[in-house]
């Protein structure tokens, strides 16, 4: 990821220590957040201080390392109990994402498979850098995959962050968009906002900005203004999880965007790696909503004339707020799924044959 010039990894660990790019600051400041221990990184999780489905893995994959390396004695069967342990910290942060699980189990499964403590600490930080190198490629080669899709002169629409900040690197839904930038198409982008929290006002379009991508942010509600209009070629979102029958789980409002290209009859992809998908989930009905803090909708941050980065409450005092952070898109709604080895039909038996390929 381009930043300031400079190419940035969203996570990666060096010398027992986890470093994120601090999302909770961004766009007003760049800044490098320095997790000392798995404990720590499991806030970071949990607060969001790193996001989106991709990067928690990785994120959560490093915090098993970092459990890992802080045991400190020899027997191996009090070792698996301390991983554990640890494990469950990880796994509890965020519900819904199924990459958090998978990226934990992956290092579980290389650090457990030998019976020393000591070798099983330095397995576990091989695990992690290779889950997250990994990572990488796969969400540059989702790009590969998308750009066949973006004819020159498209304009995109996309929601809430999927990109380079929600992933290790490249991003997932705006891989594509990335790819057909260096591939020098005229391309532009429609940027939902994204309430509550704004990802997409603040990271998704930071990261295009990053890269000179032409873009413009809009209300979350105008998307169907512009879709009617005829301004929007093809629409691309990320996923936090996929249910074996192709319904998706990603950030609130993405039902609504699906239903209304429907209408409009413009394309709607979803872009993710295979990690993505959850085998445990059959339909769209067994994925778990996480049901994040009242305060997200009641209030907002910003930057003031001044400079100073402030909260403000935008909400009656006496009111209260409900705020799913996640909802759920019926595969019918559905054009493709963009991923590592190609784009997939949101059905079971093609999802079934690319899942348990992998």
């Amino acid at each position: 990821m381009l930043v300031n010039n400079k190419n940035y990894r969203t996570v990666w660990m060096q010398d027992n220590f986890v470093y994120l790019i601090n999302q909770q600051l961004l766009p007003h400041k760049f800044e490098i957040y320095k997790s000392s221990n798995h404990l720590e990184t499991a806030d970071a999780i949990k607060t969001m201080i790193v996001r989106g489905a991709p990067a928690i893995g990785a994120t959560g994959a490093f915090g098993m390392a970092q459990a890992a390396l802080e045991f400190t004695g020899k027997d191996f069967e009090n070792f698996k109990i301390h991983l554990r342990k640890a494990e469950q910290v990880l796994k509890s942060t965020r519900p819904t994402a199924n990459d958090l699980s998978f990226g934990i189990d992956f290092v579980m499964r290389k650090t457990l498979d030998n019976f020393d403590a000591d070798i099983a600490k330095k397995y576990s930080v091989g695990a992690a850098n290779e889950y997250a190198d990994w990572n990488a490629d796969l969400c540059k080669s989702i790009g590969e995959h998308g750009n066949k899709l973006i004819g020159e002169n498209h304009s995109i629409l996309t929601h809430c962050n999927a990109g380079a900040l929600a992933c290790v690197d490249f991003g997932t839904a705006l891989s594509p968009i990335r790819v057909a930038h260096y591939s020098k198409k005229n391309i532009f982008v429609y940027v939902d906002e994204t309430r509550p929290r704004n990802q997409g006002a603040s990271l998704t379009a930071w990261e295009l900005s990053q890269e000179n991508i032409n873009h413009s942010i809009i209300a979350d509600n105008a998307a169907g203004f512009f879709m009617k209009l005829g301004k929007i070629d093809i629409v691309i979102v990320g996923a936090d999880r996929i249910a074996m029958n192709g319904d998706v789980a990603n950030k609130i409002g993405t039902y609504e965007k699906a239903v209304l290209a429907k209408e409009n009859n413009i394309p709607f992809y979803v872009a993710a790696p295979l990690s993505t998908f959850d085998i445990n989930s059959k339909t769209g009905s067994d994925i778990p909503i996480e049901e994040r803090h009242e305060d997200e909708i009641l209030y907002m941050h910003g930057m003031d004339e001044s400079g100073e980065v402030k909260k403000f409450r935008i909400s009656p005092r006496e009111s209260s707020a409900k705020n799913p952070a996640f909802d759920v898109t019926p595969a019918k709604y559905i054009t493709g799924i963009i991923t590592e080895k190609g784009v997939i039909k949101p059905i079971t038996e093609e999802i079934e044959r690319f899942v348990k390929n992998e």
